[in-house]
C-alpha cells in the first residue's frame, strides 16, 4: 500500500535508496526456523533485515528537529527572533539520505501511530521524502504457521507433539499490515509518502519447520 505516489517519489528523487529496498524485498525469504522461534531482542525477522539494509550503507539514526522563530515588521525589517525550540525524535531503524525505513515485525501497534507522526513532522520540515514501513499480512502468515506446524507435528511421536505454536500469532495489537493500513487511511501521515509493504505466504523460503 501506498501514499502520495511513494514508490514513484522514491524511484525519482532518490533512486539508489529505491534500488536497495527493491533488491532487498526481492531477495529475503522467511525461513521457518527463525520466524517460528520465540524470544530475542527485536525478533530475528527485524534484525534480518535491518541486516540487509546495513550491508547496503543504511544506519539506524535518530532525527531530530530545530525550529527558529524569526520576527519581521510589515515592512520587512527583523524585530528579533524567538527561542529555538528543540524536538527530540526517536531511533528509526534504517535511514539513508532522504528515506526512512522501520521494520515493525511484532512491536505493540501504537508504534505505527509513532512512525507516521514522526514522518509527518520531518517531511513538512523538509527533511526526508519518503516514510517504508515493512510488516506483516498477519492473518495470512497465522495461516501458513499453521500449516507448517501441523506437518511437522506429524513427524514427531505422539508424546512430543503439540498444537500450541511456538509464538503467538494470534495477537491482534501488533504491528501489521491491517494496523498501518487503517492509519494510513485516517491521514496519520498527513502528505508525507508512506509505502507499507507487507510479507505474505510467498516471502517463505517453502522450507518446513523443523
Amino acid at each position: 500500500m501506498e501514499s502520495n505516489s511513494a514508490a514513484a517519489v522514491m524511484q525519482a528523487v532518490c533512486p539508489q535508496e529505491w534500488a536497495d529496498i527493491v533488491d532487498v524485498l526481492s531477495t529475503y525469504r522467511l525461513d521457518p526456523s527463525s520466524w517460528l522461534k520465540a524470544g530475542g531482542n527485536r525478533g530475528d525477522i527485524a534484525a534480518q533485515i535491518d541486516e540487509e539494509f546495513a550491508r547496503r550503507g543504511w544506519r539506524e539514526t535518530r532525527l531530530d528537529l530545530e525550529t527558529k522563530g524569526v520576527l519581521f515588521s510589515r515592512a520587512g525589517e527583523k524585530l528579533g527572533e524567538l527561542p529555538t525550540v528543540h524536538q527530540e525524535g526517536y531511533l528509526v531503524d534504517n535511514f539513508k539520505n532522504r528515506i526512512v525505513l522501520d521494520v515493525e515485525w511484532n512491536a505493540k501497534d501504537g508504534n505505527l501511530d509513532r512512525d507516521l507522526a514522526s514522518y509527518r513532522s520531518w517531511f513538512e520540515a523538509g527533511v526526508i521524502s519518503a516514510g517504508v514501513i515493512i510488516t506483516k499480512d498477519r492473518l495470512a502468515l497465522l495461516q501458513l504457521a499453521r500449516r507448517l506446524w501441523a506437518e511437522y507435528q506429524a513427524t514427531l511421536p505422539d508424546e512430543q507433539k503439540s498444537p500450541r505454536l511456538p509464538i503467538d500469532l494470534t495477537t491482534s495489537t501488533v504491528t501489521a499490515f491491517d494496523k498501518a493500513r487503517m492509519r494510513v487511511r485516517r491521514g496519520v501521515m498527513g502528505s508525507c509518502p508512506i509505502l507499507i509493504v507487507a510479507a505474505t505466504e510467498a516471502t517463505w523460503n517453502g522450507k518446513p519447520y523443523s
